[in-house]
């Protein structure tokens, strides 16, 4: 989008990106503007997301149930394992979360009277307020990663369970409210759906939501419906390692609350439920797809901390999980990233590397290749089968490939003179096995003199 000064279609390889909305290329096309393009910078919106939501879980806490439920709320969030992840990587989740949660906050601001919540907006032009921030949020959760980001709409249907006799229209002003989210998410869905003919919303829409609720995609979950079944307890397991380590007390928050919750406790757990049953009956599942509950846990885990946990074991498990974040930020991530093929032959070859290059790989298709080669190398990236090697290789001008290194053997037995080869051992964790590559490169005619 940065290359081609387009800001309305994402595109990958020369090719549409329909995968997601484009809110998280936004924030980083902003990174790179003052960072330029590197890890870090790609990285970086993930990181302000999770930080931004940990202030939002720190205000809305100290809220609801005072200064010491506002911090532990946002100690829990950012300390569990599943948050560390992703507010290290570069995908579009943190922002999804960060805007939910303030969807959610907004909400319970507008029925706060009803929750008994000591500090509710009762004035009407804080409930204005407040109803334009839980508009825009939602439609700024669509932008982030599509249809997933109106839940907090279901937590505020199901609230109906237990505030009965309630208006939430009058709360709420339901049909301008959702024109405004619809207005704003059209400003950029409308251009895109007309520049594609609709392709954005078939595949965005059609095969990246419908098709993996409905089927299994990409591999991740149950094939069958004997499979589909035994995988509905999924995240209800996982969470126990995603929440980790405040997932030791889940059962007894859950025995907590089985005793005795007021209106408050019922709405977080509403709003956690929503996201955890919705994702239960989708059939493709990752670990991660729970992460907009993650805030709501925190807050709920948070009011009752030191009911259910004395207050040692809260500062000590604070203390062990940022030394062990900070220890694994620090150390392991730079020791185990030196195992990343692609960076290792991008590292050796990179003074080879001229603009005007092509390349292509044979059984290596990582996303990783093009973000490293295309900061150096104009051209696309190609897939070839093994016998296409030495036809790509043939072709007029610089280029390069990146094969398994057997193939490398087998299509050349002597490498042409002038050309150079990179070899790299590592490991591909999408495939989750060790991987052994050869780079052949053919540098431009004048290098060879």
């Amino acid at each position: 989008m940065r290359e081609r000064h387009d800001f309305v279609i994402p595109y990958l390889n020369d090719k549409y990106r329909f995968d997601k909305p484009p809110f998280i290329y936004w924030t980083q096309i902003a990174s790179y503007h003052f960072l330029g393009e590197n890890d870090f910078a790609a990285r970086l919106p993930s990181g302000v997301a999770a930080a931004l939501t940990a202030v939002l879980l720190f205000a809305w806490g100290r809220r609801l149930s005072g200064e010491r439920t506002g911090w532990w709320a946002a100690i829990i969030f950012t300390l569990c394992l599943q948050i560390f992840i992703h507010a290290k990587a570069a995908v579009a989740d943190m922002w999804l979360v960060f805007f939910v949660t303030a969807a959610h906050w907004a909400a319970c601001e507008l029925i706060g009277d009803s929750l008994g919540a000591a500090k509710a907006s009762v004035d009407e032009r804080r409930r204005m307020f407040w109803r334009l921030a839980f508009y825009v949020a939602l439609a700024f959760a669509f932008l982030a990663k599509g249809p997933l980001g109106w839940t907090p709409l279901l937590t505020v249907a199901s609230t109906k369970i237990f505030l009965r006799g309630q208006s939430l229209n009058r709360r709420f002003w339901f049909v301008p409210g959702i024109l405004l989210m619809l207005a704003i998410v059209c400003t950029w869905g409308i251009p895109a759906l007309v520049r594609t003919n609709g392709e954005f919303f078939r595949v965005g829409i059609g095969r990246h939501v419908v098709e993996r609720s409905l089927n299994v995609m990409e591999g991740h979950g149950a094939n069958s419906m004997n499979t589909y079944l035994a995988s509905l307890p999924f995240y209800f397991i996982t969470v126990f390692i995603s929440f980790f380590p405040w997932s030791i007390k889940l059962p007894a928050l859950v025995k907590r609350l089985w005793r005795g919750r007021d209106a408050i406790d019922n709405y977080l757990i509403s709003g956690v439920a929503v996201v955890f049953i919705i994702m239960t009956l989708v059939k493709t599942k990752l670990p991660h797809y729970t992460l907009p509950a993650f805030p709501l846990l925190s807050l709920l885990l948070a009011r009752h901390l030191f009911e259910v946990s004395s207050p040692r074991f809260a500062v000590r498990t604070a203390q062990a999980a940022a030394a062990c974040s900070l220890a694994v930020a620090l150390f392991a991530f730079p020791f185990f990233s030196r195992t990343f093929p692609t960076m290792q032959l991008f590292k050796l070859s990179q003074r080879d590397l001229v603009p005007e290059m092509e390349f292509a790989a044979v059984d290596y298709f990582e996303p990783s290749v093009i973000w490293y080669f295309r900061g150096r190398v104009h051209g696309f990236f190609r897939g070839l089968n093994p016998d296409q090697v030495q036809k790509f290789m043939d072709h007029p001008g610089a280029r390069f490939v990146i094969v398994p290194t057997e193939v490398a053997r087998a299509a050349y037995t002597e490498i042409p003179r002038g050309w150079k080869t990179y070899h790299a051992r590592g490991f591909t964790l999408v495939k989750g096995r060790p991987t052994d590559l050869t780079m052949i490169l053919k540098p431009r005619m004048e290098a060879f003199f």
